[in-house]
């Protein structure tokens, strides 16, 4: 566990030097003792990093040459058109079966770190932490790299794409209690080692999120309809006539 969460920290701290212009598209990165030196991780840890970031077509290797940065497309070509609801969707797909394959796997030592991730989304100061915790502790529960590659990558769409953390903040602020209890419902279903129960009980989490973003999303269009109309009414009111007509 603590191996996967470092070589997260590493591809955090790669992406920001790319950012930063410190590495340009095109170029070499270092070579991976250089990288280990420098931020202070084993060689096996760069290669977790290097390949997270060939997931996210951030680098390109080459057999015998290196590690190259890649062109970067725009956010409007590459992530701009995802909606909540294809997230949302795509997370149920992936996850439901995380939860399945993880029920049948899972440590007792990943069962209680759930337990902690809810007990934090119930008490804690930071509940969108918790609750990537409590996704990110499934998934690595499944013992395959690339759902867990999968489920990090959605988080990083959910934290980062504005249309998504707005859509989000605001279904999720007003489902406090039924999130709680759809988290333990897929915890002791995970206890009980139950794939089928552990599928289901995700599915349902996902169900209840899609269809409060899409009550979320007709109650946005209806006042933005009378906002509308009001501002035409206002527009082409006829009250100054009738009321000055009336005091006459």
């Amino acid at each position: 566990m603590a191996n996967r969460r470092l070589f997260w920290n590493i591809v955090d701290k790669i992406e920001a030097k790319i950012k930063a212009g410190e590495y340009v598209p095109g170029s070499r990165l270092p070579p991976e003792r250089v990288l280990a030196e420098q931020f202070d991780v084993s060689r096996p840890t760069i290669r977790e990093a290097i390949i997270a970031l060939e997931v996210r077509g951030k680098v390109e290797v080459k057999t015998s040459s290196g590690v190259y940065l890649l062109e970067q497309p725009s956010e409007s070509e590459s992530e701009a058109n995802v909606s909540a609801f294809e997230l949302t969707q795509a997370r149920a797909l992936i996850e439901g079966e995380a939860a399945a394959l993880a029920a049948t796997n899972i440590t007792e030592d990943e069962l209680k770190a759930l337990e902690h991730a809810v007990d934090e989304m119930l008490h804690g100061p930071n509940h969108e932490k918790a609750d990537k915790e409590f996704h990110r502790i499934i998934s690595q529960a499944t013992r395959n790299a690339a759902i867990l590659l999968a489920v990090e990558n959605f988080w990083h769409l959910r934290q980062t794409r504005t249309n998504i953390k707005e859509s989000y903040a605001t279904v999720c602020s007003l489902s406090a209690q039924e999130r709680m209890q759809e988290h333990l419902s897929i915890l002791n279903a995970l206890k009980e080692r139950n794939p089928d129960a552990a599928r289901s009980a995700m599915h349902m989490h996902f169900n209840r999120l899609i269809n409060a973003l899409f009550d979320a999303s007709e109650a946005k269009a209806l006042e933005e309809v009378r906002l509308r109309n009001s501002q035409t009414r206002g527009l082409y009111s006829l009250n100054h006539l009738v009321n000055q007509n009336v005091t006459g």
